[in-house]
């Protein structure tokens, strides 16, 4: 008895770190504040919340278990539960809420990290998520050629990857900032990617640059007007060299499905310019506004 009690207590150790477990996470104090309308949410002050979270996380993975964590959007849970009929003010609807996000939200492993650290890059990945759903399901809308049968969208995320390999060869060593802008209504489809390249080798994000390409391919795939900034700072700056631009701004307009390079004219007009007032922006000391290269647009495959 003493040996299979001990053996069904280390399985059940060994199952709880094979299945890992996600925690719905209220970042923000308005959120928590929301949520604070359930009589069944048993906490009162945010920041001793994340304390408390935090602490638990760290038993968690202390005991071998592994923690995802998920951004928890009162307002959706809310909508979620109106959607199945669930009451939402359940303990159980908040943890089947919150297996939903595993399964379908943006989440981040948390492996020991202070949580006020780890907080703002969940945030990021949420909002990247949400971008690139939208961009997908406009890309998705894109359908086949009317007249060659060819998968629209497979074509233009493939031309995007290759836009995306192209400036990272032109652009050369040293850290890149990139945005892409699709402008298919308020707000515009924003990515923004960062990649450090050093001989060739680039190294980015898995997420970001998905995000980025699916952007892209949307505007390509609907032959929608669009944009590309690069700002790119090179390898090891001289101090001495205070004379000299450190950083370089790039341009590239989307015209026709496809990044045309923008003038230098044009480069510092655009990024020297309040989106929003269309008032003019001092530019920033040592930044070369300068003209984009041009990248090998293959042929046409298809004619729609």
């Amino acid at each position: 008895m003493t040996s299979a009690f001990r053996t069904t207590r280390r399985t059940k150790e060994l199952l709880r770190r094979e299945i890992p477990g996600t925690a719905g996470v209220l970042a923000d104090p308005h959120d928590f504040a929301a949520m604070r309308r359930y009589r069944t949410f048993p906490f009162q002050d945010h920041t001793r919340y994340l304390r408390q979270l935090e602490d638990h996380l760290r038993t968690r993975t202390a005991q071998g278990m592994r923690t995802s964590l998920a951004l928890f959007d009162p307002a959706a849970f809310a909508e979620y539960c109106a959607e199945l009929g669930i009451d939402p003010d359940s303990i159980d609807s908040r943890a089947r809420y919150t297996a939903e996000l595993a399964g379908t939200g943006a989440t981040l492993p948390y492996a020991g990290e202070p949580l006020p650290q780890l907080l703002p890059l969940l945030v990021e990945e949420t909002g990247r998520q949400a971008v690139r759903d939208t961009a997908a399901t406009r890309l998705a809308d894109a359908g086949t050629c009317r007249e060659c049968g060819e998968d629209l969208s497979h074509s233009a995320f493939a031309l995007a990857t290759q836009v995306l390999k192209e400036l990272l060869d032109g652009l050369g060593d040293g850290t890149h900032h990139l945005v892409c802008s699709i402008p298919t209504g308020p707000p515009p489809l924003l990515a923004a990617l960062r990649v450090t390249s050093e001989k060739g080798r680039h190294s980015l994000g898995e997420s970001q640059s998905l995000t980025f390409c699916t952007v892209l391919a949307a505007g390509i795939a609907h032959r929608t007007p669009g944009g590309i900034v690069s700002r790119s700072t090179r390898p090891e700056p001289r101090p001495e060299d205070t004379a000299t631009p450190h950083d370089t701004v790039r341009g590239w307009a989307l015209r026709d499905g496809w990044p045309e390079p923008l003038t230098a004219a044009q480069v510092f007009t655009a990024y020297c310019t309040d989106a929003e007032t269309g008032d003019p922006i001092p530019p920033e000391p040592q930044v070369d506004h300068t003209e984009g290269f041009p990248l090998n647009r293959p042929p046409e495959t298809h004619h729609c």
